[in-house]
């Protein structure tokens, strides 16, 4: 067996072993200061990473690193309190193993979150946005041997994220009365902030909102045609014509991404009510 899936299912085995037969209705992915909604799932079962055979460990500010699994919306799901980024040192191999860690637990559905700068200039901090495809500055996480057992060695990426999705969100953010934008992800390695210049060049190559994750996680999912249902919170405005004295600050951001975290945990739980 190719190592790569021996440790996929060997993480697997560990956490379906935690989970006493259940199988996850959904994944949830949660980016830096967006944990609060792992709070609102019920019946939990914590597994911190740690315990998680061949499992990295989380080091990002804003990501407590626990794999947590219980009740949302009237499903059985699991979400990542906290990701796995490319710039902490990892390869690429394993920022995305969760997802197919995911993936052989028998998830159906994959929802990401990120923080994100809105380089757009419409976009204000605290805002939502739901991904409707991306651009992507990172190493591409299919490179080296296909992993023939989860996807094909060149899967489409016409609609990254899932267009039934989009449409459910939208239908719900009108009965909640939750404003937000609909845009393109733009990620880069980080972990530096962008400089004004980069974030002008963002902003005309068309990326509304700019971060150093997510994309990976979901080039991966889409390999293992899981749909995708994507989400920004803008935590800082991204522009190129800050005051002098303008300091981009990652606790900031997490604080930023804390207040909103309230409605998109509320948008997450209706989606899934609804599928």
């Amino acid at each position: 067996m190719d190592a790569r899936v021996e440790k996929i299912k060997t993480a697997a085995e560990y956490i379906a072993a935690r989970l006493e037969g259940r199988k996850p209705f959904a994944g949830i992915v949660l980016g830096s200061g967006l944990g609060k909604l792992a709070d609102k799932i019920e019946n939990q079962t914590v597994i911190p990473y740690k315990d998680i055979p061949g499992f990295p460990v989380s080091t990002a500010v804003g990501h407590k690193g626990n794999f947590i699994a219980g009740e949302l919306g009237g499903k059985f799901v699991v979400a990542m309190q906290g990701r796995f980024h490319y710039y902490e040192g990892y390869p690429m191999e394993l920022v995305t193993l969760p997802i197919r860690v995911m993936k052989v637990l028998g998830i159906q559905y994959l929802f990401v979150s990120n923080a994100a700068g809105g380089v757009n200039f419409d976009y204000k901090v605290g805002d939502l946005m739901i991904i409707k495809d991306h651009i992507n500055h990172l190493p591409n996480p299919l490179v080296g041997p296909n992993m023939a057992e989860f996807g094909p060695r060149f899967p489409d990426m016409t609609r990254p994220y899932d267009l039934r999705l989009i449409k459910l969100a939208k239908e719900k953010t009108a009965d909640l009365g939750i404003s937000l934008h609909e845009g393109v992800y733009f990620a880069g390695t980080g972990p530096s902030y962008e400089t004004p210049a980069e974030y002008k060049y963002f902003r005309l190559i068309g990326a509304d909102v700019v971060g150093m994750s997510t994309i990976p996680e979901v080039i991966v999912a889409r390999h293992s045609d899981i749909p995708v249902f994507g989400m920004s919170v803008v935590t800082n405005e991204a522009h190129d014509d800050y005051a002098e004295d303008y300091v981009n600050d990652g606790d900031d951001v997490v604080e930023a991404a804390n207040a909103a975290a309230d409605r998109m945990t509320t948008l997450f739980t209706e989606i899934i009510r609804s599928l």
